[in-house]
């Protein structure tokens, strides 16, 4: 049994990794890189495999990380399956067709700036398009959580529920050589939406993410407060606050605890802006979905009550309609995407209202290297924006609480259920991994950093 990581190799994004197994080729998920400009060129670079050779491709979740260079897949020759969670598929849809559309409008913006200055064969072509995507889509097979798929040549599949996102999931791995087990993106136990992940079965070898494995989140309840507090004293002073959210997951449960808090008067009735038409049609599918949520909401759902969308809440979908928010000085809840600030329509509200001292940006996302989240979490005094210099004089907030990622506890207890696996730790930064393994080896637990593009004898 042997493996070899395409991606979110001592890196969070571009997750994709090959597993050998009993005769069989299986790829398990084919993420994009995201980040700085030097991480996204990984993006170009070709798989350390033959795609041809390759029997299945099986996809844990739907974030663009885990499935974004899916169309890159079909256009190089793979024609096998993609297996999945129905949600999953339904996510993927959306997703791969704005990344398209992104990938699109940014080529054709720097190919026109490119030819003012005679440059234009430096710029790199899209990844793909939407033909490529809905060339993807074809290929995908449906599985349900816990239903065995058979690989041939006696690999047995289960998809099994991760806790993270909407038909998120890990994926146990069975032939006769052993069983491997990749976790795919592990939930939060603290979420208050998601059910927590399953526990897995003992293995020999487990491939699992450390994106917090080297700290612990906040109580679901001390972040709450936080959060409240937060909104109460910006509310105060009068400015807007601005929440950059990934489209899916930490839009919904933003919506959710927003809902909640108005409705109990928590905070006063004001507007809440949903500004990105990409969240809000994942918010349309959680509203749609029950089956994977806590009691709570899927009770709220089976009364007619939709949890994640607050009475004050505007969804706002085109281009004018977004523009009309930079008129408002303050009062207003603006919650726009790209969650890492790298682009989006956070970026224009973020020109408009970082250097307002009454304003507050709150954060409550992971920040990669490189990106202009990072750069205010570190304390920018100030940053470039459109080719404009601001000052940031907002409130800059980080609240880690919400994140969707399992911290180490949470990790530790789902390890613990693999027996004396070997641990193959990917999806971290490098400084996170080797805290995480120290913690490892003092429980008598092997652990290795994966390393990019290199093979691995699985025991």
């Amino acid at each position: 049994m042997k493996l070899i990581s395409a991606g979110a190799a001592q890196t969070v994004t571009g997750s994709s990794h090959l597993l050998e197994l009993c005769g069989k080729k299986i790829l398990i998920d084919c993420g994009l890189f995201q980040g700085p400009r030097e991480i996204e060129a990984r993006n170009y670079e070709p798989f350390p495999f033959e795609v041809s050779e390759l029997d299945a491709v099986l996809l844990t979740h739907g974030h663009l990380d885990h499935i974004g260079r899916l169309p890159l897949l079909i256009k190089q020759g793979y024609q096998g399956p993609i297996y999945t969670i129905h949600a999953t598929k339904a996510i993927s849809k959306i997703i791969l067709l704005d990344a398209a559309k992104i990938q699109l409008e940014d080529y054709e913006r720097a190919l026109r700036k490119a030819k003012r200055s005679g440059r234009e064969s430096e710029i790199s072509e899209p990844l793909f398009g939407n033909g490529d995507v809905d060339k993807t889509l074809a290929a995908f097979r449906l599985v349900d959580f816990e239903q065995p798929l058979d690989l041939g040549n006696k690999v047995i599949a289960h998809f099994r529920p991760a806790g993270h996102i909407l038909g998120s999931a890990f994926i146990e791995l069975d032939c006769p050589d052993g069983r491997i087990i990749a976790s795919g993106d592990l939930g939060n136990r603290e979420s208050a939406v998601q059910e927590d992940a399953t526990l897995p079965r003992e293995c020999d070898a487990v491939i699992v993410e450390t994106t917090y494995a080297n700290r612990s989140h906040r109580s679901l309840d001390a972040t709450l407060i936080e959060f409240h507090d937060v909104l109460r004293n910006s509310i105060k002073a009068g400015g807007n606050v601005l929440i950059p959210s990934f489209a899916l997951e930490r839009t919904q449960n933003i919506l959710y605890h927003l809902k909640n808090m108005i409705k109990a008067g928590d905070i006063p009735q004001m507007p809440v802006y949903l500004d990105s038409p990409m969240a809000a049609k994942m918010t349309g599918l959680y509203s749609r979905c029950a089956n994977e949520f806590v009691p709570e909401i899927r009770e709220r759902l089976s009364d007619g009550e939709d949890p994640f969308f607050p009475e004050t809440a505007k969804f706002t979908i085109s281009s004018a309609e977004s523009r009309k928010i930079n008129d408002i000085d303050g009062g207003a809840i603006i919650i726009a995407g790209s969650g890492m600030m790298t682009g989006g329509r956070i970026v224009h509200h973020l020109k408009h209202n970082l250097w307002r001292r009454e304003a507050s940006l709150v954060i409550v996302g992971y920040q990669a290297e490189g990106t202009l989240g990072r750069r205010l979490i570190n304390g920018a005094e100030r940053v470039r924006i459109f080719g404009e210099s601001i000052v940031v004089r907002a409130g800059i907030h980080t609240i880690g609480g919400f994140s969707a990622h399992a911290d180490k506890d949470d990790l530790l207890r789902w390890l613990k259920a693999t027996g004396k696996a070997r641990i193959y730790m990917v999806h971290g930064e490098p400084e996170v991994m080797s805290e995480f393994e120290r913690s490892l080896h003092q429980l008598d637990r092997e652990a290795i950093m994966v390393a990019q593009n290199k093979f691995y004898d699985l025991p």
